[in-house]
This record gives C-alpha cells, structure tokens and sequence, in this order.
C-alpha cells in the first residue's frame, strides 16, 4: 500500500524530530570538548541549529539532555574499552593495560569534567557515571585478578580498591589537568601506582 500525503508528512516530522534530539545531543557533547563545561539550554540549542523550545519538545528537562549525552559518550568511548586477559606476565600486562586505559581517560576527560559539575544534582546522570565506574572496575580486577585474589583480608581489599584508584579517571584528571603531566608521565604514574597497588615493587 502507497502511502498518503498525511502519512508522508507524519514521517517527515518524526525523522525530523529524531534528527532534532541527535543534534542537541552531540551539540552538548561539542560544547564540553571545546572547554565548554556548563552550556545553557540556549547555547546548546544554537549550537545543534535549533530553537531553543526544541529542548524542552525532546527532552522532560535538562537532566533528561544531561543523561541521554552521558550515555551517548558511553558508546562513543566504548570500543576503546579492551579487555586484557590476566594471564601472562605481570609487568606486560600492566604495560598493555595501562596503553589502554590511558587512551580511554584522555579521549574522555572534558566530557567528564563537564559531568563532574552535574552529578551532584541529576541523580539520572549519577547512575550512567556509576554505570562507567562499575564497568571500569570490573576491567582492572579482571586484568590483575591473579595477584589480588592471592591476598587475604583487609590486604586484598585494599588492593582492589587500589589498582581501582591508580586506574581511575579521576587520578588521571590530577595527574593531566592538575599537576600537568604530559600524557606520558601521566602513563608511568599509573603503571608506577599500579605496581604499587598490587604489590609488585
């Protein structure tokens, strides 16, 4: 069946629409990498060539905008999540790892710096940064699982919660933004912290 002028123009309007909602998405996510950290809904609409009422038409409010682009960043920073078997060496794995996550925190620190100052107020985007963190964490106890898992007590926990912390965007936000590390200082920190973490010195 062919359709109709009315249904032709109802798809129009919900391509339109989809289109809409993807724009103002990546035109926050734009404006964070570009060093800006708090965009009003009104730069956000200028920059995704909308108007401004368009916000508020695909998204409840702003923490809805502030959720769908977290976990848009989610997929983009996704295929640089690589999984290091725990096996083999652990000086090599600590290498390959750290080679790894090394990239994903760079490629993502002004989004993240941009959700560091909403997570206090949108409990929406504290569940998809939660989401990252777990995800994270379960990288680096599956990579070094030999050497925590060979601990007891108080001492292993400690080194989980370690080796999560020397991985941890956070340590590398610090070590980059703060002390001005080059990235490759920032890598032998890490490794250096790891080793440490896991009791390799």
């Amino acid at each position: 069946m062919t359709p109709g002028p009315a249904q032709s123009l109802d798809d129009g309007r919900v391509l339109r629409g989809l289109r809409n909602r993807e724009a103002l998405v990546e035109a926050i996510i734009t404006l964070n990498e570009e060093g800006v950290l708090r965009p009003s809904a009104a730069e956000i609409a200028e920059r995704a060539g909308v108007s401004l009422r368009s916000v508020y038409r695909h998204f409840e409010d702003m923490a809805g905008l502030h959720e769908a682009a977290a976990e848009r960043q989610l997929e983009r920073i996704a295929p640089l999540i690589v999984e290091v078997p725990p096996d083999g060496p652990l000086a090599a794995r600590i290498e390959e790892f750290v080679d790894h996550r090394a990239r994903l925190l760079e490629t993502n620190i002004p989004v993240r710096r941009a959700a560091d100052l909403r997570e206090p107020f949108f409990p929406e985007l504290r569940r998809v940064l939660d989401g990252g963190r777990r995800m994270l964490r379960d990288q680096v106890e599956t990579t070094f699982a030999p050497e925590i898992d060979a601990l007891r007590g108080a001492d292993r926990d400690a080194a989980r919660r370690a080796a999560d912390l020397a991985a941890s965007y956070e340590a590398w936000e610090f070590l980059r933004v703060y002390q001005g590390a080059s990235f490759d200082e920032a890598s032998v920190v890490m490794a250096r912290l790891l080793r440490a973490a896991l009791a390799a010195d």
